[in-house]
């Protein structure tokens, strides 16, 4: 194993059984060096304690399940992993024709639970630096019904006034 500390799922899964305890672990391949290391779902667990609909999920490497897992702060921890999402989104925005609108209401959904800063979301996706974009929510140019500041992982809207 190199000295990496990134990885990604290979969207396999393992399930050990011995006697009535069960085992099951998301398969991972390093960016460096592509070993495969093991996530641990659940281990020495009581067959009884397991879902069957899980598991024959965990079974079938259904490829839903990866990044269900992957989100669950339980399993994070467990692990002490963390997730970097560096890249892992992006803003349609239709076009830029919404920027020349005197007032812009811009409704951003997610098509997956990946958690962001909206501030850095409206730079990105008006051509701005996070500072302008901070000094606009200051002078109240952008408002919404969320605090921009934080980091959200699900819908919002923002009003954009020029």
């Amino acid at each position: 194993m190199c000295a990496a500390d990134r990885f990604r799922a290979s969207g396999k899964f393992r399930v050990n059984a011995n006697h009535k305890v069960l085992d099951a672990w998301l398969l991972l391949l390093c960016t460096g060096c592509g070993d495969t290391v093991k996530l641990t779902i659940f281990e020495r667990t009581h067959v009884r304690s397991v879902r069957p609909a899980l598991l024959d999920r965990l079974h079938a490497n259904d490829p839903a399940l990866v990044p269900e897992l992957l989100q669950d702060s339980v399993l994070q921890k467990r692990n002490h992993v963390s997730l970097d999402w560096e890249g892992a989104w992006r803003l349609d925005t239709g076009g830029s024709g919404h920027l020349d609108l005197e007032v812009a209401d811009v409704e951003v959904r997610f098509a997956a639970r990946i958690p962001v800063r909206p501030v850095r979301l409206i730079a990105d996706a008006c051509g701005l630096t996070r500072g302008e974009v901070e000094r606009l929510i200051a002078d109240g140019k952008v408002v919404s019904a969320i605090r921009l500041t934080g980091k959200v992982s699900g819908d919002f809207t923002f009003t954009l006034k020029r």
